[in-house]
């Protein structure tokens, strides 16, 4: 079954490793010609992660102490056991949240911006009702008075209440036969085949959106200064189908780009009975971009559409108006009333058993996200992102002083060319590789410097174990080994 035109998404490279720290070791390790020199690599490596786990260890443990003051579930009672001002606890929450954007930072996680929300809303998937978030249960303070405190750029619209981060990029596809999804689409082309016959379709275009640009990432065509390396992935969508009534049994695959992982942060607003301090933190794998409603907080219970409600009322109208001719008819045929009526009536029960249809399978959704597509919430989701935050860092680390040690002196931009060819060339992955960061921990452990020319060189591997010298880990290990019997 072919497609009407081509709906592409082109998806910049991002900037993380998408390759098990294990693997990547042991792959890298491998690739040293040496037993002895293997050993020391594999042993540096241990090293740098238990330094990196320590250099994190304060900062997280303050983002989790913080965090048990505002967990929804206990953190009110903690709260007041505490006896804090008002004030206090505005700074409080405040630290918080600078905290938590500084690990999602790390982890490599992007707010979502409104156009990848427009490019969301410009399609359909599995979801195809109309999802709104109740904005009145939503307190409007706490990230207003953050972004305010902390200028942010490209922050989307409703960032005042509620705060989307995703990262990573997946394929979704789809097989089934979507009988329903065909008629619906059958149907509304004759519709708007029916309004531009009548030209009336102009009563029923949408004002154009005051953010109605072309999207540099949505594209039938790819730039010419496109970066090579990123992803470009076509929406195969039920309304860019060529469909006919013959083709409603015959099974199609709909295919949509995934957001690997999506944190949504907000606070529910507070009531004149109840203030609510709770910071709610959720965290979900998986979601189509098209079906991104699925992890909005708050969301109202979907209705019929308006379009839904003009067709009813159109469908009336015409029904009511063809069946007083027939009765005005000099010899009134009953059948052709029994028509008209079934027809009406039957167009009717059609909008709405499809509306139905479309709420079964928004429930089956939204307990699908929610436990299979929502991953964990509050502290487990912080847990998730600083263990997160030390699996990159330490891959960066590491595939970093191999570059170097394999290949010698480099420039900030050859190192940062050279890791991404080898991540490409050895594991087949493509990522943006944070290089600055990189050597910017490799200078605090010690082990690379700088020639006067500003190149970037490695000590040897035994150097580089010792200036690291025997980890905290390392001890407790030697000592569980030798009280072993």
């Amino acid at each position: 079954m072919g497609t009407m035109n081509k709906d592409v998404i082109r998806l910049e490279r991002e900037s993380v490793i998408p390759i098990l720290k294990p693997k990547l070791i042991m792959k890298l390790a491998y690739l040293i010609e040496l037993a002895s020199d293997r050993d020391e690599f594999l042993k540096l490596c241990k090293r740098i992660e238990y330094t990196i786990r320590a250099w994190y260890l304060l900062q997280f443990e303050d983002l989790m102490q913080l965090y048990s003051l505002f967990d929804p579930a206990h953190g009110g009672k903690r709260l007041e056991q505490q006896r804090l001002s008002p004030e206090e606890i505005d700074v409080l929450e405040q630290n918080f949240l600078t905290y938590l954007f500084q690990v999602m930072d790390k982890s490599n996680f992007k707010i979502v911006t409104d156009e990848e929300i427009d490019v969301a809303h410009s399609g359909q998937y599995l979801l195809n009702l109309p999802i709104k978030v109740d904005e009145s249960k939503l307190d409007k303070k706490l990230l207003s008075k953050y972004f305010a405190e902390h200028p942010t750029e490209n922050l989307p619209e409703f960032s005042d209440k509620y705060i989307i981060f995703r990262r990573g990029i997946g394929i979704d596809r789809t097989t089934d036969l979507f009988i329903m999804e065909k008629l619906d689409m059958i149907i509304s082309r004759l519709w708007t085949w029916l309004l531009g016959v009548t030209r009336i379709q102009k009563l029923f275009s949408k004002r154009p959106s005051i953010r109605s640009k072309k999207d540099p990432k949505k594209s039938d065509e790819i730039s010419a200064d496109a970066d090579p390396e990123d992803l470009v992935v076509e929406r195969i969508r039920i309304e860019n189908m060529e469909i006919s009534p013959r083709k409603l049994l015959t099974n199609i695959t709909i295919q949509e780009p995934t957001f690997d992982r999506m944190i949504v942060v907000y606070r529910r607003a507070s009531t004149k009975t109840n203030t609510d301090k709770g910071i709610y933190v959720k965290h979900f794998k998986n979601i189509p971009m098209a079906d991104m409603e699925l992890v909005l907080p708050e969301k109202k219970n979907p209705s019929l559409t308006p379009m839904d409600w003009v067709k009813f009322l159109i469908s009336a109208v015409v029904g009511l108006v063809a069946l007083v001719s027939s009765l005005e008819m000099p010899t009134a045929d009953i059948w052709v009333v029994i028509a008209v009526l079934s027809g009406v009536i039957g167009y009717c029960a059609k909008i709405y058993f499809t509306f139905q249809q479309n709420m079964a399978t928004y429930q089956n959704l939204i307990t699908q996200s929610m436990y299979d597509k929502q991953l964990d919430s509050g502290r487990g989701t912080l847990l998730h992102l600083c263990d997160d935050v030390i699996q990159q860092e330490v891959k960066e680390v590491i595939i970093s002083f191999f570059i170097l040690m394999e290949q010698g002196k480099a420039t900030i931009e050859d190192l940062d060319l050279r890791c991404e060819e080898l991540i490409k060339e050895e594991f087949g992955q493509s990522c943006n590789f944070d290089v600055v960061d990189a050597v910017q921990k490799l200078e605090k452990l010690g082990i690379v410097a700088r020639d006067t020319l500003g190149r970037i060189f490695c000590v040897g591997l035994k150097r580089a174990n010792e200036i690291i010298g025997t980890t905290t880990e390392e001890m407790v290990l030697k000592a569980k080994t030798s009280a072993t019997p």
